[in-house]
């Protein structure tokens, strides 16, 4: 069966969902990213403290509760990529046994269709997962390397390399969130895609909510008004 077969199965609707979810998750992602300074979502608003962090940490002495800190971002990127990859191994077995799975397609939607059609639907799952563990694992990498620049930091704020080298593990840090965000945003959208088996109709409505809840974690939360209370005198 060539690709042009294997697309005549699904109707005009279903590869609209399909492109509306890829641009969904693509846009809301660089919006988060590029939110502007009047309007900041709660990413870049959490960029600003952790150069405030590493502006803090050169004069901590001892530096435990940073070290103790790092660590804890460093165990959280790593329950997410070993949860991200057990996933990817339960939607691999899926496919690779096509028969429970179209039986179980078939009878949530009631419909008949050859197994390629569950596949492909589940192949959408995988690519998010595939993306999401490697952001993951990229986040642990960049908060490794933090770690290694925040124990070259002076503790004299006098000293020349100080502040340069707090700018450098700020720099990393952020970059190292910012991979974890997006790891986790991919989840989000992996937990979506699954709504493809109920239909196109389902897809497209579970890819508005999945925005909707993003957009409301991000720019109109309670966490985000607490980040953004002015009676902190931290300038974000």
């Amino acid at each position: 069966m060539t690709w042009m077969d294997r697309l005549s199965l699904f109707t005009p609707l279903d590869l609209a969902a399909v492109v509306s979810i890829y641009l969904a998750w693509f846009l809301i992602g660089w919006r988060i990213e590029n939110s502007p300074k009047s309007a900041p979502s709660v990413s870049m608003l959490m960029a600003e403290y952790r150069r405030e962090w590493m502006r803090q940490m050169v004069t901590r002495n001892p530096r435990i509760f940073d070290a103790q800190t790092l660590s804890t971002l460093r165990q959280s990127t790593s329950f997410f990529a070993s949860a991200t990859l057990i996933a990817l191994g339960g939607a691999t077995a899926a496919i690779a046994n096509s028969e429970q799975l179209m039986g179980l397609g078939n009878q949530i939607t009631l419909e008949s269709h050859p197994a390629i059609v569950w596949e492909i639907k589940l192949l959408i799952t995988i690519t998010f997962l595939m993306n999401a563990f490697l952001k993951f694992v990229w986040s642990n990498r960049l908060f490794g390397y933090c770690a290694v620049i925040m124990a070259a930091v002076p503790n004299d704020i006098t000293d020349p390399n100080a502040e340069p080298r707090a700018a450098k593990a700020a720099k990393l840090n952020i970059s190292a969130a910012l991979s974890f965000n997006r790891g986790l945003r991919s989840i989000y959208f992996a937990l979506c895609s699954g709504a493809w088996f109920l239909g196109p109709e389902a897809l497209i409505a579970a890819t508005v909510i999945t925005c909707a809840v993003l957009w409301r974690r991000e720019f109109n939360s309670k966490s985000r008004a607490a980040l953004m209370d002015d009676t902190d005198r931290t300038p974000v």
